[in-house]
């Protein structure tokens, strides 16, 4: 079993910043590609951002894609999602997924979730 727990969300402005952190812990993180998601209120959980297991490819939604930096590191065993320019948009809580990588924006790929963090943007 692998546990996920995000952290670092919180409230800001349109335009700020915020970098969530995903800590694993139970299995290592090196062999799995790693995703986050988000999702909010009476919506669908949407795909953000996913890196491949090397970390040598990167995927993102349109949505986020020049704003957003999905990074991570093996021997930690963290991912990073670097959230810049934030819009009122982007309000959501915010998932860490660890998948198989067949299928990078299909939630359903993902076997490990962790319990998520909010991330509010005021206008």
């Amino acid at each position: 079993q692998m546990q996920l727990v995000e952290s670092g969300g919180g409230l800001v402005q349109a335009g700020g910043s915020l970098r969530l952190s995903c800590a694993a812990s139970g299995r290592r993180i090196s062999s799995w590609t790693m995703g986050w998601f988000r999702q909010a209120p009476g919506k669908e959980r949407e795909f953000v951002a996913a890196i491949s297991w090397s970390g040598g490819s990167t995927y993102y939604a349109d949505s986020v894609k020049g704003r957003f930096t999905i990074s991570r590191d093996n021997y930690k065993n963290m991912v990073w999602l670097q959230m810049n320019s934030l819009k009122p948009e982007d309000t959501a809580v915010y998932y860490c997924a660890a998948g198989n990588g067949l299928g990078v924006r299909d939630g359903g790929t993902y076997d490990y979730w962790g319990q998520g963090t909010q991330v509010t943007v005021s206008s």
